[in-house]
């Protein structure tokens, strides 16, 4: 049963309760993600897929058509409406949990909402021309994430004093732009971006000290699935870091992080459940 005090999301109509760690599932409708470019582009083979991490326990799926890797390059406006829209409308007429639209366009944020969206996710923070002013008029939640430079050049030499420090200072100034464009505080999720602009040792960094972000006040997502992080970690390729991926998730879970996005759906969930078991062993007696 859900916490009162648990913070909740309404996703457009469907409400996400953050009374333990939720699993947000990956859908890319890119031909060049890194991890799953190509494989979900028609609105069938997206639907496939999600239809299968919902199945697997996925509370919201997050679908993108502009992938966000290292050095990737940008895509039109058009393009990305094209790759989005047909997919988004599919998926919010069959599935019964939110959908989340990554993007840094205003119009696509508002062509998103209208379709049905349940939650715009942006790795640029709101920060383009219009991006705030589109996603407050949008109503929905809005995750705002940390990036130091851009997708194309972000992990050429990226540097921080303390890296801890200017991530959460970039996102509390964030928080408050976000509030001064009327966007509420019950309607914002923060990112810090690990593997957006940050060294291997960054990263892991941000991971330890992750705690560090509940002190912004908003409910924290984090996204580690199969990034290379993890491969550089391991030397493993992308196809084998499911058990360093969950590792991660798990730990930051249990430092706080409110949802998790991945890749592997099933073993995450497997992985929220402990951690949602150890916080409140409790609740097991009932």
């Amino acid at each position: 049963m859900a916490s009162a005090e648990a913070p909740v999301l309404d996703c457009g109509g469907r409400s996400l309760v953050l009374d333990r760690p939720r699993v947000m599932g990956v859908v890319n409708i890119t031909p060049d993600s890194f991890s799953d470019g190509g494989r979900y582009l028609t609105p069938e083979d997206a639907l496939t897929q999600a239809r299968r991490l919902v199945a697997e326990g996925a509370d919201i799926i997050d679908i993108g058509g502009e992938s966000t890797r290292p050095g990737s390059e940008g895509v039109s406006l058009e393009e990305e409406l094209h790759r989005v829209l047909p997919v988004l409308q599919v998926l919010g007429e069959e599935l019964d949990v939110p959908v989340s639209v990554d993007t840094s366009k205003p119009e696509v944020m508002a062509a998103a909402a209208e379709a049905g969206a349940g939650m715009i996710n942006d790795v640029f923070g709101l920060r383009g021309e219009g991006a705030l002013e589109a996603a407050a008029a949008t109503g929905l939640p809005v995750c705002i994430m940390h990036m130091q430079g851009e997708p194309r050049t972000m992990q050429q030499n990226p540097v921080y004093d303390n890296v801890v420090e200017e991530v959460y200072r970039f996102l509390d100034q964030r928080l408050t732009a976000c509030a001064a464009a009327g966007i509420p505080g019950e309607r914002l999720v923060v990112d810090p971006g690990f593997g957006f602009g940050k060294t291997l040792a960054q990263n892991y960094r941000l991971l330890g000290e992750l705690a560090r972000f509940r002190d912004l006040g908003a409910p924290v997502l984090v996204g580690m699935s199969r990034k290379s992080m993890l491969g550089k970690l391991l030397d493993r390729p992308v196809n084998q870091r499911l058990h360093a991926g969950t590792a991660a998730a798990t730990l930051a879970a249990w430092h706080g992080a409110a949802l998790i996005r991945v890749h592997d759906v099933a073993a995450t969930v497997d992985a929220m459940a402990v951690v949602a078991a150890a916080r409140n062993p409790d609740a097991l007696l009932s």
